[in-house]
């Protein structure tokens, strides 16, 4: 797979100081309201109200970057629960998602479990559904254990996977969840990650339909055409109904396909970034594949 070449420079970026403190001041830029739902929780709030207008659900993401101390994961936390009460005061269409990460997995797989069992249990009040983000695949197993932990207390959470790792198929089965299925955006060893295109695409089909006839709830988190097409396809052919799975997309990206398929009556669900680390949630979206430049710029643009 050829490698990014603009990636160091958009990394560099995502982790300069300087910049993460001046884009914390300035607030959402030029551009980033295209990408990110708000810095502030009304922000983030009035994007989910203008996306449910015509139908559009939200899944309210979370972000949490540099996570230091328990403390930093309790706020947060705090964040995300304060969230989930808005959403459920004005009785959005909208669920949350988050790393684990994000509430301290890497200080301690034990705090970001007590931190995601006070989110779910706020959730549960409301019957809303929580993803756990997947991550790069060092600490993907203690993610998978975390979350089995929380799957066996609460049904309403579930969990993203991602096509380009050789074990996932495995994960599928041993999971039997609601999963997000994506096509990953970390790279690494070619022992570890399936490195050509051709090959993340037919694994990507593979995950969805297998967690479908599984008959578990499946997000469906793609912008490729021909992977929504084939979608379609095999929900008909199989009787599945639209009540089992959903289609994701990106804030920002192809809002109008985003509509077209709410109205053929399939349920759209946008992922919408929330909290102060907006800035370096851009910068390593960028960082991550050469496309999503040019994504960005089309959709700036209204392309």
């Amino acid at each position: 797979m050829m490698k990014n070449p603009t990636g160091p420079v958009f990394e560099y970026l995502a982790e300069h100081n300087g910049l993460i403190q001046t884009a914390r001041k300035i607030g959402l830029p030029l551009g980033g309201t295209f990408f990110v739902g708000g810095q502030e929780t009304e922000e983030t709030i009035q994007t989910v109200r203008e996306l449910n207008k015509d139908g559009r659900a939200v899944t309210v993401d979370c972000l949490g970057e540099f996570i230091e101390t328990e403390q930093d994961a309790i706020g947060i936390a705090d964040e995300c629960i304060k969230v989930i009460y808005c959403i459920a005061e004005e009785k959005l269409n909208a669920q949350v998602s988050l790393k684990l990460t994000s509430v301290g997995l890497r200080l301690n797989p034990q705090i970001a479990e007590k931190q995601m069992t006070r989110i779910l249990e706020t959730a549960e009040l409301f019957d809303m559904r929580v993803t756990v983000n997947m991550e790069e695949e060092a600490v993907c197993e203690t993610i998978i254990q975390v979350f089995e932990r929380l799957h066996g207390r609460f049904s309403n959470v579930g969990i993203a996977l991602q096509a380009n790792l050789y074990r996932t198929r495995f994960d599928l089965e041993r999971l039997q969840s609601t999963v997000r299925v994506v096509k990953g955006a970390y790279t690494g060893p070619a022992d570890i990650y399936i490195e050509r295109k051709e090959t993340v695409d037919a694994t990507y089909l593979q995950l969805v339909k297998q967690n479908l006839l599984q008959g578990c709830y499946t997000q469906v988190a793609t912008h490729d055409e021909d992977m929504i097409r084939e979608v379609v396809r095999f929900v008909h052919q199989h009787s599945i109904g639209s009540e089992q799975f959903e289609f994701q997309m990106l804030q920002g990206m192809r809002p109008k396909r985003q509509q077209e398929l709410v109205k053929e009556g399939f349920r759209v669900v946008i992922y919408v970034p929330h909290g102060v680390d907006w800035y370096t949630y851009l910068m390593k979206r960028l960082a991550e594949r050469p496309a999503n430049i040019g994504f960005t710029m089309m959709s700036m643009l209204r392309l």
